[in-house]
């Protein structure tokens, strides 16, 4: 299957064939644009649509290699022409998110040297956790200052795909704390100059299309575990 999201986080829309069809709502596309649930990431929402008929996707997730489409209303069949259409402003949304969660954890993690240990978007917020021992509110301050500077520099954010072993090379590319599964090539997305992070979620193409972040929460989730909860403000 081409996941299309990995190399154009921006197509809207796309042709597909329906490759296999589960239970008359799990399909299997030979390509897709919609992003599944995964790394704190939702799933896009959207349509398939074939011959004017409409087919919600409700759900979108991978399973080893493939990405299964869950649809609200059946009849689609194996052979079948459809057009995908993504929900852009909900997708957009998780973008702005997502790559405002790598700045964040950038400014973080040159400030402190903390390490993600998780994260989950959302439309309303989204949140951070970091391996950090302590932080106070003139700290939390800090960062979201510092986040917002960057963001207001209008910063390039570009999809590299790269052999492992090169990938590998660049100093800080795993902010997460956990390993990498093995795998022949890493997706980097890279704020060019500031930070490069190995990802397989959905970004921006410039920092300025965040608009700003603003801190509405701080808790203490265990021993050397602190959360940060962010909203997004608006562009421009």
């Amino acid at each position: 299957m081409d996941a299309l999201y990995l190399k154009d986080c921006y197509l809207k829309e796309f042709e597909a064939t329906v490759e296999d069809v589960t239970d008359d709502r799990f399909v299997i596309l030979d390509r897709t644009a919609f992003y599944p649930n995964a790394g704190g990431q939702p799933n896009d929402l959207g349509v398939l649509v074939r011959d004017g008929s409409e087919y919600p996707v409700v759900y979108v997730r991978k399973t080893d290699d493939l990405i299964s489409h869950e649809i609200a209303d059946p009849g689609l069949m194996v052979g079948d022409q459809v057009t995908g259409r993504i929900d852009w402003d909900r997708r957009h949304l998780f973008m702005r998110s997502h790559t405002a969660c790598h700045v964040l954890s950038a400014v973080i993690n040159k400030e402190t040297g903390a390490l993600i240990t998780g994260n989950q978007i959302g439309e309303a917020k989204t949140r951070v956790d970091f391996s950090l021992k302590d932080f106070d509110r003139s700290q939390i301050k800090s960062f979201e200052e510092k986040t917002n500077e960057i963001i207001d520099q209008e910063i390039p954010v570009e999809i590299k795909i790269l052999p492992a072993k090169e990938a590998l090379k660049i100093p800080s590319i795993v902010k997460l704390k956990m390993d990498l599964p093995e795998m022949e090539e890493i997706r980097i997305i890279d704020i060019v100059g500031f930070d490069a992070q190995a990802c397989g979620g959905t970004h921006v193409r410039n920092t300025g299309e965040i608009g700003r972040i603003e801190v509405v929460k701080a808790e203490n989730k265990g021993k050397n575990n602190r959360r940060i909860y962010f909203r997004l403000g608006m562009v421009g």
